[in-house]
């Protein structure tokens, strides 16, 4: 088959379409055929050389893809050959056929288009794994979402609103905003122009945000601390600006607050399985109702993905961009 591989670390221009050994599938996993796939950007950092595959995972990029079973590994149950589906990978879905666990398949509901489905499945299980299952985000809660118009925060947005959060989420533009604004955000804060910890004091009358996602790490950990309500919830899930800071922890106790830090890609996959069934049973309902969709930004063909790279590295899309394996 063919794939998208990193001849080295570097820019866009290190990613090469070429052959490479088909996929085989083991006891209790499946070879998907492959569809689409789409642009994290842990794919960036992976080509860059930041961010290693866990041990025994495939070197080809692609955390998430669409396609429809191929080949079903000994004990596998519950799927059959012809299935349409999209996954949860610790790799390879820049591929034409990737192998994945059985336990981090999802069906993909009629009337979904299969190729979109594809900016589904790391976008669902980290936002519900994060906002819901560890940082317990109740009805009636406020939650601000850095990165609003990323992938993440395209699918935090509507996931929140649906489950009945009131959702903040902060933008570099006008047209982020406005985009935000439409998915169901009640407040989009531009961090270009405005003081995000003043604005969500303003906007939640001085009581904070009960749980805040958080992309940017280092840069944005002490503003963090100061926007949190009492008891509130502060989950990093990535590390766009640095990775050391200083934690006034005082301010921390007196808020009784808390800070969470996780990340997806290495986890066993036990528990990888055990987010992709909790996502299955109560935000998979959403998707099959049209109330949670993927929002995509363009698709490429797959042996395009520098350019796909080039856009996410602009931070110009809104939502997800999608790679073309068909």
């Amino acid at each position: 088959m063919k794939a998208i591989v990193c001849s080295k670390p570097g820019g866009p221009e290190v990613l090469e379409w070429t052959e490479v050994p088909d996929p085989v599938a083991g006891p209790g996993e499946v070879v998907v055929k492959v569809v689409a796939t789409a642009v994290n950007r842990a794919d960036l950092l992976q080509r860059q050389g930041f961010y290693a595959p866990p041990p025994g995972a495939t070197e080809v990029p692609g955390l998430e893809c669409s396609g429809r079973v191929a080949e079903l590994g000994e004990g596998v149950t519950g799927w059959s050959v012809g299935d349409p589906v999209c996954a949860l990978l610790s790799g390879g879905g820049y591929a034409e056929r990737v192998v994945v666990p059985a336990g981090q398949l999802l069906p993909v509901p009629a009337g979904l288009d299969l190729e979109a489905a594809a900016g589904l499945p790391e976008t669902v299980c980290t936002v519900w794994s994060n906002v819901f299952m560890a940082a317990g985000l109740r009805p009636g809660e406020f939650l601000l979402v850095h990165g609003g118009a990323g992938g993440i925060g395209t699918t935090a947005i509507q996931l929140a609103r649906a489950l009945g959060a009131t959702v903040l989420v902060t933008v570099g533009s006008a047209a982020k905003a406005k985009r935000c604004l439409e998915l169901g955000a009640h407040a989009a804060i531009d961090y270009k122009t405005e003081d995000f910890v003043a604005r969500v004091a303003e906007l939640t009358d001085g009581h904070g945000a009960d749980v805040i996602l958080d992309n940017m790490g280092a840069k944005y950990l002490a503003r963090n601390v100061e926007t949190l309500a009492v008891n509130g919830r502060l989950t990093i899930i990535g590390l766009q600006g640095g990775n050391r800071a200083e934690l006034d922890l005082g301010k921390l106790m007196a808020k009784r607050a808390a800070v969470i830090s996780t990340t997806l890609r290495a986890r066993p996959a036990a528990e990888k399985a055990a987010i992709v069934a909790s996502v299955r049973e109560h935000a998979w309902p959403l998707v099959a109702d049209g109330t949670l969709r993927p929002i995509i930004d363009r698709r490429l063909p797959l042996p395009d993905a520098a350019e796909a790279h080039r856009v996410i590295e602009s931070s110009g899309h809104v939502g997800k961009v999608l790679l073309l394996a068909e």
